[in-house]
């Protein structure tokens, strides 16, 4: 399977580069695999296709200001990306340029406030960093640290708070499960008052997420691990909702890689879990944790049009994806929301 498969022309005008001014303002395309259909919606009516007993799956990790800007010694600039916290002060990043850092390298951020030796040099820009500091690291990376933007977005993102989601709890991600951008408490608290479960896990949103394919076939690429945790309170509410044979409804691809790992691991069983995944999703895949998948628009030749092409199959998702063009939807992190879900076409017809 090629990567180029997966690839499709998108004009840039629809990238969109700041949020909309209501979280729940964006459209929503609804797809329906079973009849290969498509239909428009805004975003408040995914209220009308869940129905009680359902459970909706959230990534509650929370962004950290994760991009910093520093120098080295002799005074050459350098960007630096936190991904994965190793232990204590180490941590896994990527730099940019990258060739400035080499092992035993110090770095500066803030005028001294923040210092960092590389201790080892890893492939692709990465370099686990070691970091010095005097009193708390998350306060220091709150006044020094910017909120790490896909490169995509051109434009100052105005609130910080844009670039996390409402429910947003556990500190750790390079970036924001974006699916979830889009709902607020309101609309939260009216799918929870039709009797749909709302459920928490974390991944935190790393390499794995965003690096880019760089080999000619899918499966030659092989994914960076990410944190993950599942709490027994969720493994509950989801083996309660499999049970009863109501739908388990995955908010954007963390959630869905998270869901399918833990079911894989407990063949289709839920269990208060945590780890390290690595799990990549493309055709051919057979879902085990999910049943239903709201995310946004992907980048093309990406893992997550991969991951989403497993759900709703490679030629409808491409179709619909032209017809989103066609229809301007508005693409990747800030954009609209797509909602593939088997029998939605029953709703339709009423």
């Amino acid at each position: 399977m090629n990567v180029d498969d997966f690839d499709f022309i998108l004009p840039n005008e629809l990238i969109a580069q700041t949020p909309l001014k209501k979280r729940d303002a964006s459209r929503m395309l609804v797809l329906d695999p079973d009849v290969k259909q498509l239909q428009h919606e805004m975003f408040p009516a995914l209220l009308d296709y869940l129905e009680a007993g359902d459970c909706l799956v959230l990534n509650d990790t929370k962004v950290l200001p994760a991009r910093l800007f520093g120098a080295k010694e002799t005074g050459g600039q350098v960007e630096v990306l936190l991904l994965n916290q190793e232990k204590n002060d180490t941590w896994e990043t990527l730099v940019k340029p990258a060739k400035r850092v080499k092992a035993g390298t110090t770095l500066s951020f803030g005028d001294g406030k923040l210092t960092a030796e590389c201790i080892k040099v890893l492939d692709h820009g990465g370099r686990v960093l070691k970091f010095y500091y005097e009193g708390v690291f998350l306060e220091i990376l709150e006044q020094l640290g910017e909120m790490p933007l896909p490169p995509y977005i051109k434009e100052k993102l105005a609130e910080k708070d844009r670039y996390q989601t409402v429910y947003a709890k556990h500190d750790g991600s390079a970036a924001a499960p974006t699916a979830g951008l889009h709902f607020t408490d309101e609309l939260l608290d009216q799918i929870r008052q039709k009797g749909v479960q709302v459920a928490y896990i974390t991944l935190h949103v790393g390499l794995g997420t965003f690096r880019p394919v760089s080999a000619e076939t899918v499966q030659e690429h092989h994914m960076h691990e990410e944190y993950f945790q599942i709490s027994q309170e969720t493994a509950e509410i989801l083996n309660n909702t499999r049970r009863t044979g109501k739908k388990i409804v995955a908010v954007g691809t963390t959630s869905a890689r998270t869901l399918e790992t833990a079911a894989r691991d407990g063949k289709g069983i839920f269990t208060k879990e945590s780890g390290w995944t690595d799990i990549f999703i493309y055709p051919g895949f057979t879902f085990q944790g999910l049943d239903a998948l709201l995310t946004n628009f992907h980048l093309p030749k990406s893992t997550l049009v991969m991951l989403v092409s497993a759900l709703a199959g490679k030629e409808f998702l491409l179709s619909a994806y032209e017809e989103a063009v066609k229809k301007e939807y508005r693409f990747f992190s800030f954009g609209d929301a797509m909602l593939i879900m088997k029998g939605s076409h029953k709703k339709w017809q009423q």
